[in-house]
């Protein structure tokens, strides 16, 4: 076999040198594009997050993204722009208390002698500061006929307890802790650091949790009332959200009536709750978000809810690039016209 020439070696090798700055800028060309993909990449998969975090709660109320560059100035605009003036109105009922204020003798400015012209009238509604203090003389008997003894109840009393029991809350003041509690949101020890300050009155933590147990086996009936009527219903919104039962995760369930409202707190948020509560033959209209175990309520109707579905459309279009737009925009245009559609009907227009 021939030697190659010199000639051949130095084609050769030019050749090899060519074909290397040819891979060289090849592979500085895949590199960039790979970097940019990985950049593309990053910015796709931190969209979903990003807008799913935006259909939930925020840590910070009524968090919208960072602040404007340039926010309108807080509080009411001058002008005809002011909007309407809203204040106190006069008081039908008459007054508990009437507080004379008459002139000085004198003027306290120069100290000349005073002349009335008029009396004008001016309002104060205020909240009682001092804790009304009951005593209950309880006349205490037996029946002469089987011996057994009696005990009457005033209908102010919150309790039959006696002796070392004896000093009870009145029922404002139970009434109070319930709603401060439960509508109000705050806890047990805020509940009673208010009632000191505002009442002069001193609750305990512990003092509270009876109170609400007396309010709820108070409500008891009621409530069941509540819940015979709600199978009947023509039409009800039931959904659930997480809830906590000694620090281990439940789930609180809200079933919507035209009339009432029910509640019920369970450790699961399957068929089983809601039938515990529906019972398995309940018809009409059940509109919900769509989750399967509603499903299996095979008598009733079961639209969507209109408001979940225009949020996972706008969740779809937060992450939606190029052609992918296409179905949940004008699915989004669709419900938002016919809730439009509903307002008119309902203005009478």
């Amino acid at each position: 076999m021939a030697q190659p020439t010199h000639q051949q070696l130095l084609d050769e090798n030019r050749h090899l040198r060519g074909r290397n700055t040819q891979l060289r800028q090849q592979l500085a060309h895949a590199e960039g594009r790979i970097e940019r993909l990985e950049s593309r990449f990053e910015q796709l998969t931190s969209q979903p997050q990003e807008a799913l975090r935006a259909t939930k709660r925020q840590a910070a109320p009524f968090s919208k993204g960072p602040p404007q560059a340039n926010p309108r100035l807080p509080g009411r605009k001058a002008g005809a722009n002011h909007g309407p003036k809203a204040h106190r109105p006069i008081p039908v009922a008459p007054p508990d208390e009437r507080i004379d204020v008459p002139l000085p003798e004198v003027c306290p400015h120069c100290g000349g002698p005073m002349v009335q012209d008029r009396v004008d009238q001016q309002y104060q509604t205020e909240i009682p500061r001092h804790p009304i203090l009951r005593r209950f003389d309880l006349h205490i008997g037996h029946c002469r006929r089987c011996g057994r003894r009696i005990q009457p109840r005033h209908p102010l009393q919150t309790s039959d307890a006696l002796g070392a029991a004896a000093s009870q809350l009145g029922p404002d003041a139970q009434a109070a802790i319930v709603h401060l509690n439960k509508p109000a949101g705050l806890s047990r020890g805020q509940s009673t650091d208010l009632f000191t300050p505002m009442f002069g009155l001193r609750v305990t933590p512990s003092g509270v949790c009876p109170a609400m147990l007396r309010a709820a086996r108070r409500g008891e009936p009621i409530y069941q009332q509540i819940l015979a009527w709600v199978p009947q219903a023509p039409w009800i919104v039931p959904d659930e959200t997480g809830w906590r039962i000694g620090g281990r995760l439940a789930w609180m369930h809200g079933f919507v009536t035209p009339p009432a409202t029910v509640y019920h707190v369970a450790r699961g948020r399957g068929y089983e709750v809601a039938e515990s509560i529906l019972t398995e033959r309940s018809a009409g209209t059940m509109i919900h978000d769509g989750r399967s175990p509603y499903d299996h309520f095979v008598l009733a109707r079961h639209p969507q809810c209109l408001d979940h579905l225009r949020r996972r459309c706008k969740a779809l279009l937060a992450v939606a690039a190029a052609g992918a737009a296409r179905f949940p925009r004008p699915v989004r245009q669709l419900l938002l016209d016919a809730l439009a559609l509903r307002d008119r009907r309902d203005d009478g227009r």
